[in-house]
């Protein structure tokens, strides 16, 4: 039905313009042929000026639309005063009739097909939410798959940091599912731990939770349909994951990324500071240990290899932050090397008795 009407207004448009052209003709009888040809141009403008304005509906939502149309008025308006100033200009029939019913004709069409996209997204509340503050809008976060899983959104919810609504599209949620079902244990147990986190947003935190319809057919991509439906609704992407931070923002949607949020609001660690941390395990470069605070912050300590499984004093040296987080170098501090060179004395004094 859609392509049965685009060419039966194609028809429509081609045989106003030749009309026009026909008119055109008459007025310009050494130009006969400019004025079939400028005629039909004419027409065959027009339609690709709709089948233009189309494809922006599709791709655009409700509010985008509501403007257009206000603004289509509006040069409506202009329109007929120019007309009616041409016509006391020179004369009433300046302007044929066929260009009055092209122009008719397209206001028509956009009309029908503009309604017709847009109608299902026309409820009590789209038209409440046209009216309401611009500010409100932009509080919209749209939350993606590996935030939810990830699950600490919904302790930053509950500390009433986030304000507006948090959107879950319904492609997340398939995706999610989708997990929650795979045969991989870890999967499975990501998936069911994101559904779980869903369900805790919705029942006990304060934050309205939206989930949306809207769905992108001719997009394949997860990460794709986020970005479009970002810019689609004017909504910050909430998301952990870094290549889709990094896409979001190249097509100038605003991300929220919880590491960086998380790496924020961690204890300030300033050069010579003194702390006490625990070797875990031995370090790339030689004799370092590696060391780990409460929080997972990676701490590499200098001359701390023969110290794994030992809790020791370190001093911190420098702090290298990261989009990918924080870490920490440190080297021993002053009473574990002294403990060290007591130890190292009363060792080889042992021996030297044997």
């Amino acid at each position: 039905m859609k392509y049965v009407t685009k060419i039966v207004y194609l028809a429509l448009c081609v045989a106003a313009g030749y009309v026009l052209g026909i008119q055109l003709a008459g007025a310009f009888p050494g130009y006969r042929f400019w004025g079939y040809a400028v005629g039909l141009a004419i027409g065959l403008i027009v339609w690709q000026l709709c089948m233009t304005v189309e494809r922006l509906a599709e791709r655009n939502p409700l509010r985008t639309i509501l403007g257009g149309t206000i603004g289509l008025f509006l040069a409506l308006l202009v329109a007929w005063w120019s007309y009616k100033l041409i016509g006391e200009l020179a004369g009433p029939d300046t302007l044929p009739g066929s260009f009055k019913f092209l122009l008719a004709m397209g206001v028509l069409y956009l009309g029908v097909r503009i309604g017709a996209l847009k109608f299902r997204e026309l409820t009590v509340g789209s038209i409440k939410s046209f009216f309401q503050a611009k500010a409100a809008d932009e509080g919209n976060k749209i939350l993606d798959t590996s935030v939810i899983i990830d699950g600490r959104i919904a302790d930053v919810c509950e500390t009433g940091f986030v304000e507006g609504k948090l959107i879950v599209p319904q492609f997340v949620l398939k995706e999610l599912q989708h997990i929650a079902d795979s045969g991989d244990p870890l999967k499975r147990n990501r998936g069911r731990r994101g559904l779980d986190i869903l369900h805790k947003l919705q029942k006990k935190s304060d934050v309205q939770v939206d989930i949306v319809d809207t769905d992108f057919p001719s997009i394949k991509e997860v990460d794709a349909k986020l970005v479009q439906l970002g810019r689609r609704m004017n909504a910050k992407l909430v998301t952990n994951d870094f290549n889709l931070n990094k896409v979001a923002r190249l097509q100038d949607v605003v991300v929220l990324n919880v590491n960086e949020l998380a790496n924020a609001v961690k204890p300030v660690v300033l050069p010579g500071e003194i702390m006490n941390v625990s070797i875990v395990k031995e370090g790339k470069e030689h004799n370092q240990g590696v060391a780990y605070l409460d929080d997972g912050t990676m701490v590499v300590v200098e001359e701390a290899k023969r110290y794994m499984g030992k809790v020791v004093e370190a001093e911190v040296t420098s702090v290298l932050q990261t989009t990918a987080g924080r870490m920490i170098f440190a080297k021993m501090g002053n009473h574990s090397a002294q403990d060290s060179s007591r130890r190292g004395r009363a060792q080889h004094s042992r021996s030297s008795r044997t």
